[in-house]
């Protein structure tokens, strides 16, 4: 309901700081008429009488209103000199909406109301140019025929185009003063056919209408969607205001025109006008596309003064909003009038570098420019992405996991497309129904990542953004054939070999290859995160498993590792057959001789990592695998054990047949086929094969788990076989032993990941202290190291107290710490019945996207004021994925956190938001 018993506002008089009150537009109308530009005389009518009617449409517009709005007209008309409705000097007007957030072109506009059959003749009297009256009269009818009295706009435009045919007329300037009569004839005529009523002639019923059609598009489809998709909620944006102003022609004839312009590149931030306008044309003709505009450059040709008085406006309009400006003008028989300014929207790109360049201009100051950018927005800069300038139709759409656009031929197995990537160099889209850690070396191989299954926070879609590849996950729409090496999109098929292209910015995906435009770390850009890095408490740590994506999270300023994540480690072709010999060992003999061999590979994985980063910090979590993610499939081993089982059927017969032929004598070149053929199926080697098989099924089926992601592992597998911990903690040990020996100076951290109880850290940590003490003695010097949990599991969040008796830190890993608080499987949930929940308002956003800080959030408040309690310099941070998400950062400010880790590409965004964090609520 209505906040203030005023609803209508004169430019001279409304606030012009009060958006959520008179909208963008009208705020920016009043602001610019009060600081001397000129601007058309009007008036505003609030966002508060819009809700107001809105709440009641069919009792229409009250007629207190209404009795302001005569008011203001007739202010108006005294400023100008001219009567609404006058027909011997008619005052025109526009009626604009306008919300308190842009919303371009959502909602509609009436351009040369007050126009009827007498006061177009006293237009044409008054200018004396009958062409210009009847061009402003069609223009007025078509547009409150579709606006207020909803006539589908093709009705108008069709007999037009028959009109301008007839008339054989290229462009609308082309018609004469009597074929643009014969249009309005026709238009009215088109009103009243499709109305059943005459057009109508009193200009307070036109403009009564027309305010209703304004308010009525706030509730119009595009204008909801629009809301939506750019999350613009009631608090941001509730309402539009209507703006009534004065007309002012462009198209008064060749001194005349109108146009748009920034006052800097919104594409690449130069410090220069950009912009079109049309010579005798008014706004509609620039903005619809209708004739095609010239470059601003070329209006100092045209129009020297004007070009002058252009420039002068653009600095006074950046002078006064600080900030780039897009802004709307028309000149009238040689006078230049503003007839809308708003905050320009950029690119990242020209956002940074007009951020940089303000600042050492003088114009803003460095906080303002780090407030002015969205931190979201850098994504632009670091991922590739589709060239902006190709129009292609998308064939599938999943979800948006990791950002970035890649082409590349569809495989459907990781070996494949490690041969084709990795062998020989040619760009691959893995495409697969789900993935799993096995499937990393096609990962690496590949330049993007395709499931038909999975949600945003799946194993494809966090591997992919660690790499900063591109990955679209959960594409129902795809079926995924492996076996025939093909999938299906409704009619559309693609085969393995084929080229397709995949956005991960957007979730789409299309047929056949698309340009891309590649990320640029510019100069401006280190600027700007430098300013941001001094006013933020936060420090931003990354999210690494190998020395290469450590190398990249430090060029994207990344001040150490906050995860590294040692079973991803153990992916690699090499060592995986060592992982499952460690896995279904049948002794404690046999596990301890697969640890062996593994000891030096993951001691040579954490030194790499430690050089890499050093000095900062590096956070190794011990192992954390669903075991079942190593092992083979059991449906896939019964498969090739009845293989094999036919192979030795087949190898027996053979023996059999090459016996036979002995006894027959057969020619010597067949025998030898036949023994040939023999050897290669050896009965003995195949049931060897068979034996190793059906072992590896048994201990497959022993440890199957009815949900894995609760069962064993983390620290249970640890506890459950001590000597697997007992590895990896020597391996981090000895790594930064040799690193201190060599001169490099390293922070180890170990993490026990899935911790409930005080007693399994404890039982860890002194582990960790026999094992540290023997490297100590083994290097003669001890070597200094954090030991600490992660706070994934909700009875960790209730047991902070004693947790922080044991750790030296706690990080949060807030992937599991949601599934666990929702108790929501993330991948089903955001396949199923997520975005219902989002788009019904149960959920007002994906708690796996945006952390929930009512319920998870609220258990690391509680976790992190209890550790501290026992332990004041308890250091704590958060190494899920919303650790780089800006508002998730923005809470993990308040909540006290010290750092928080992301995947490498996503570290510029969070220095900006742990800036914005830092800086929120300051004047």
């Amino acid at each position: 309901m209505a906040t203030t018993t005023k609803s209508v506002f004169a430019f001279e008089e409304g606030d012009g700081k009060d958006k959520q009150l008179l909208g963008g537009k009208g705020a920016n109308l009043c602001e610019m008429t009060q600081i001397g530009l000129n601007v058309p005389p009007g008036f505003v009518i609030a966002t508060s009488a819009c809700l107001d009617y809105l709440a009641a449409p069919e009792q229409g517009l009250p007629a207190a209103l209404m009795e302001e709005v005569r008011a203001q007209m007739r202010a108006v008309e005294e400023k100008t000199g001219k009567g609404f409705g006058d027909p011997d000097n008619p005052l025109l007007v526009s009626v604009r909406s306008g919300s308190a957030m842009s919303m371009p072109g959502m909602m509609d506009t009436i351009l040369n109301l007050g126009l009827n059959a007498a006061t177009l003749q006293g237009e044409i009297r008054a200018t004396g140019d009958a062409r210009f009256g009847y061009d402003a009269y069609r223009r007025f009818i078509q547009l409150f025929g579709k606006v207020a009295l909803g006539i589908d706009d093709a009705v108008f435009d069709t007999a037009f185009e028959a009109i301008k045919r007839a008339a054989h007329a290229r462009q609308d300037v082309d018609l004469s003063a009597r074929e643009l009569e014969q249009v309005c004839e026709r238009f009215l005529a088109l009103v009243r056919e499709h109305t059943g009523q005459p057009f109508p002639e009193d200009p307070y019923q036109q403009l009564e209408l027309a305010i209703q059609a304004v308010f009525n598009s706030w509730q119009g489809k595009r204008a909801v969607d629009y809301r939506r998709q750019f999350h613009i909620t009631p608090e941001m944006a509730n309402g539009t205001a209507v703006n009534v102003v004065t007309m002012v022609f462009g198209n008064r004839g060749e001194d005349s025109a109108t146009g748009v312009a920034f006052t800097r590149n919104p594409g690449t931030g130069e410090n220069r006008l950009y912009g079109e306008y049309l010579v005798n044309a008014q706004g509609e003709d620039v903005v619809a596309g209708i004739r095609t505009p010239k470059p601003i450059d070329r209006l100092a040709d045209e129009m020297p003064e004007m070009a002058t008085a252009l420039a002068e406006l653009r600095d006074k309009l950046e002078r006064h909003y600080r900030e780039v400006q897009d802004f709307e003008f028309t000149i009238e028989r040689g006078q230049l009038y503003c007839l809308q300014t708003r905050n320009g929207k950029m690119n990242a790109t020209a956002m940074v570098r007009t951020s940089v360049e303000m600042v050492e201009e003088g114009v803003i100051e460095r906080e303002r420019a780090l407030l002015r950018i969205a931190p979201d927005l850098l994504e632009q800069m670091l991922f590739p992405r589709l060239d902006p300038g190709v129009v292609a139709e998308s064939v599938a759409q999943g979800l948006p996991a990791s950002p970035g656009a890649a082409s590349g031929i569809a495989v459907f197995d990781a070996d494949r497309a490690e041969q084709l990537g990795r062998e020989q160099g040619l760009k691959v889209i893995l495409v697969r129904e789900e993935t799993k850690p096995e499937d990393i070396h096609g990962f690496f191989a590949a330049a993007g990542i395709l499931t038909s299954r999975g949600g945003k926070t799946s194993h494809a879609a966090v591997v992919a953004r660690g790499m900063g590849k591109p990955c679209v996950a959960g594409a129902e729409g795809i079926s995924v054939d492996v076996e025939r090496r093909e999938a299906r999109v409704g009619l559309t098929r693609f085969r393995e070999g084929e080229t397709i292209t995949i956005d991960g910015t957007s979730g789409k995906v299309y047929i056949g290859a698309i340009a891309t435009v590649e990320p640029e770390f510019t100069a401006e850009l280190s600027t700007l995160l430098g300013w941001a890095d001094a006013h933020a408490r936060l420090r931003v740590l990354a999210n690494a498993d190998t020395p290469d994506d450590a190398r990249r999270a430090r060029r994207y300023g990344a001040v150490g590792i906050g995860l590294a994540r040692t079973e991803r480690m153990f992916n690699d072709v090499e060592r995986l057959p060592i992982v499952i010999e460690m896995i279904v060992a049948e002794t404690p003999e046999q596990r301890q001789d697969a640890l062996d061999r593994l000891l030096p590979l993951q001691r040579a994985d954490f030194q790499s990592l430690f050089e890499v980063m050093s000095p900062n910090p590096v956070t190794i979590r011990l192992l954390d695998p669903p075991i079942h993610e190593f092992l083979p499939d059991a449906q896939v081993l019964e498969r090739e054990i009845a293989d094999l089982r036919a192979l030795e059927c087949g190898a027996r017969g053979l023996g059999v047949l090459a016996g036979a032929m002995g006894l027959l004598h057969a020619e010597d070149t067949l025998r030898h086929e036949v023994d040939r053929a023999r050897r290669l199926v050896e009965p003995a080697l195949v049931e060897e094969a068979i034996a190793k098989k059906e072992a590896m099924l048994r201990k497959v089926r022993l440890l199957y788990e009815t949900n894995p992601m609760l069962g064993h592992r983390g620290v249970r597998l640890g506890i459950t076989f001590p000597e697997i911990y007992q590895m990896q903690v020597r391996a981090i040990l000895e790594a930064a032993a040799e690193c201190a020996k060599a001169g490099i100076e390293v922070h180890p951290q170990i993490k026990v990941p899935q911790v409930c109880t005080a007693q399994e850290l404890r039982m860890v940590r002194a582990s960790v202290e026999t094992i540290h003490a023997e490297v100590a003695e083994r290097y003669g010097a001890p070597v200094a190291f954090r030991f600490g949990t992660m706070i994934e599991v909700v009875r960790a969040c209730m047991r902070a107290e004693s947790l922080a008796e044991e750790a030296d830190f706690f990080s949060f890993g807030t992937n599991d710490l949601t599934q666990a608080t929702f108790s929501f499987s993330r991948e089903d949930a955001e396949n199923k019945f997520l975005p219902l929940y989002n788009q019904s308002g149960i959920l007002q956003d994906n708690p796996f996207d945006v952390l929930d800080r009512k319920g998870v959030g609220k258990l690391m408040e509680l976790a992190v004021e209890w550790g501290r309690r026992v332990k004041p310099n308890l250091h704590v941070g958060i190494c899920g994925e919303h650790g780089g998400h800006p508002d998730s950062i923005a809470f993990c400010h308040q909540a006290g956190l010290d750092y928080v880790s992301c995947s490498g590409p996503r570290v510029p965004v969070a220095r900006l938001a742990a800036a914005h964090a830092a800086l929120a609520g300051r004047p």
